[in-house]
Formats: C-alpha cells, structure tokens, sequence
C-alpha cells in the first residue's frame, strides 16, 4: 500500500494492521458477529416468514373457497325452501281442490264466461286421466263452440288470463258452411288437482 502524504513509497499493510489493530479488531468481531446473526438468525427468520406468508396466502385462499361453498349451499338451502313453499302455495291457492271444483270450473265457469262473450256452447265432454308418479290428476275436456271471430278471440283471451288454471291444449275454428254462419270452434282444455288420497 501506498502511505498517504507520500509519493511512490509502499507502508506494508502488516504495519497498517498492527498500527490499527486496537481498531480493527472490534471492527472485525463486530462484523464477525453480524455475518453469524444474519447466518444463523435473520435468513431462517426470513425463510420462516416467506414461508408463513405462503401458508398464510394459501389459507386465504382456502377460506374464499370455503366462503364461496357456504353461501352456495345457503342460497341452495333457501332456494328449495322458497321452491317448496311455492309448490304448496301452488296446490292450496292456485290449484282446484278437488274433482268437483275442477268440473265446476271447467264447466259451470266456462259456460257463464262464454255466455257473456256470446259464444254458444254446443256440446262438451270430459275425462280424468290419473299422472304417473304424482299426486295429481287431469280432467281433459272438450267443448264444441259457435261465434263470432272477436267474441271467441275474447273469450280464449279470458280463460288464458283468468285466476283459474285452466290450460289451453288445443283450438280448432272452423267456417260456417254458409256465408254468415257463426265460426264453430272445438276447445281443449285441462286442469289438474290433487287426488282424494293425495297427502
């Protein structure tokens, strides 16, 4: 090494060693020391909280799912409830109860409804059919109707829109052989209700 404040002569750095030794010393264990604290204490200590970061990341992300997965299963739990609810509600308000009252409101309902559109009813027939697999039946009837164009359109639009469940199945109009004969219309109709025996 060069000393200072001279040019061209070389001090042995054996010398500037021993001259600074009281210096260098502490120096040196003091760097000795944090070389073995970060070895032995703050790498481990990092690796430990990388790794807790990524556990701690992972369990976040474990938990959306788990979060996720509850609130599916609630909004199904609730959307079964509402859907049962509904279905009772279905078959005690919307539903006829009974045969009877299916037959007085396809038949009785239907004749007044058409009488005050002035549609005539001609004839008319009605059979139950039992559904597989369920607890309801089906009265399927036929009717045999004569009119005008825009009285029968009014009256198929009442029945679609009416507060009974009646089910339009079939519509069948028909000119008059004559020139200003009545349309004649054939209407299938269904409603269902529950069976006697039905829970």
């Amino acid at each position: 090494m060069k000393a200072l404040f001279t040019f061209g002569a070389e001090v042995p750095a054996a010398r500037v060693i021993a001259d600074h030794r009281r210096w260098l010393v502490p120096v040196g264990i003091v760097l000795a020391i944090n070389v073995v604290v970060l070895l032995a204490v703050v790498l481990p200590l990092r690796r430990a909280v990388a790794s807790g970061s990524s556990r701690a990341d992972a369990s976040a992300v474990a938990l959306r799912a788990a979060m996720a997965d509850l609130n599916e299963a609630e909004a199904t739990r609730d959307g079964q409830t509402q859907a049962s609810a509904d279905l009772v509600r279905f078959y005690d308000d919307v539903l006829p109860s009974d045969f009877a009252t299916a037959r007085r409101m396809t038949g009785l309902k239907l004749a007044q409804l058409a009488r005050s559109h002035d549609v005539e009813f001609q004839g008319g027939a009605a059979t139950t059919e039992t559904l597989r697999d369920s607890t309801l039946e089906r009265l399927h009837v036929n009717y045999s109707l004569t009119g005008d164009w825009d009285d029968i359109r009014q009256l198929i639009y009442e029945i679609e829109t009416g507060p009974d469940f009646i089910v339009i199945d079939n519509v069948q109009l028909n000119e008059g052989s004559q020139a200003n004969a009545p349309l004649s219309l054939a209407l299938e109709l269904s409603t269902y209700y529950r069976m006697p025996h039905a829970p």
